[in-house]
């Protein structure tokens, strides 16, 4: 994993809510590879975000793979609507499928990668019975639920405990780590074996975002100087 390319993914609950349409352009000709919208229901995480007919109308502002991490109870019971607004990758919490396997097999039956998401404080042992369902495994570095957090440092050995366990299975998913991630640690990060880095404040709170993405991407050559306040 650690010599793949590494794949950006800005996260728009830091950008400008009242111009989304043209800060997902403005990150897509920065060089991102993909769209991050976190969809939160003030339930499972203590804050209300977007649902899945604004995925569909920002459907329109890009070709770029829209990444969607349900932080929400019941994702099941919306898996299909946000497949259908236009989602390219659904992850859905460990702690709140009640049914992981369905739930997986339900976007993938819905024509999107499936993914599952892990929190600070969850074990990975669990996703060895499911490792053959998913894509893609999203480990938050932060509780979930607001942007602007700082990193947790204890996610660096998890992630290399993740990424033993897929090698020890035999797995290809790609790793993605959400929360704090900036670019004087995404090195660290890249290091640990994580693929995607989902980053928020990092770049829509510090632009030119292109020299973000880029050091974001490539920190080890990085000729910019790093931002100092906080990143999501």
């Amino acid at each position: 994993m650690k010599t793949k390319e590494v794949l950006i993914a800005p996260s728009i609950l830091s950008a400008d809510f009242s111009r989304l349409c043209e800060e997902i352009e403005a990150v897509e000709e920065a060089g991102a590879d993909m769209i991050h919208l976190d969809i939160m229901d003030g339930h499972f995480v203590p804050n209300i975000t977007i649902g899945p007919g604004v995925v569909a109308s920002l459907r329109k502002c890009t070709a770029l793979p829209f990444d969607c991490h349900l932080m929400i109870e019941n994702p099941e019971q919306y898996i299909p609507a946000f497949a259908d607004a236009g989602a390219n990758m659904i992850s859905v919490h460990v702690e709140t499928s009640v049914h992981l396997n369905r739930s997986l097999d339900l976007v993938r039956e819905h024509g999107a990668k499936p993914g599952v998401v892990i929190n600070p404080a969850t074990h990975l042992q669990g996703l060895r019975y499911v490792v053959e369902d998913l894509d893609y495994i999203l480990l938050m570095s932060v509780n979930p639920g607001f942007g602007g957090q700082e990193f947790i440092p204890s996610t660096l050995e998890k992630l290399r405990d993740l990424c033993t366990l897929l090698e020890d299975l035999g797995s290809d998913a790609m790793v993605q780590v959400d929360g704090g991630i900036g670019p004087e640690n995404a090195g660290e990060v890249i290091d640990a074996g994580a693929r995607i880095l989902v980053a928020g404040s990092a770049i829509f709170h510090h632009p030119p975002y292109e020299d973000v993405i880029n050091r974001l991407r490539d920190p080890g050559t990085s000729q910019f100087p790093s931002p100092n306040s906080e990143q999501h």
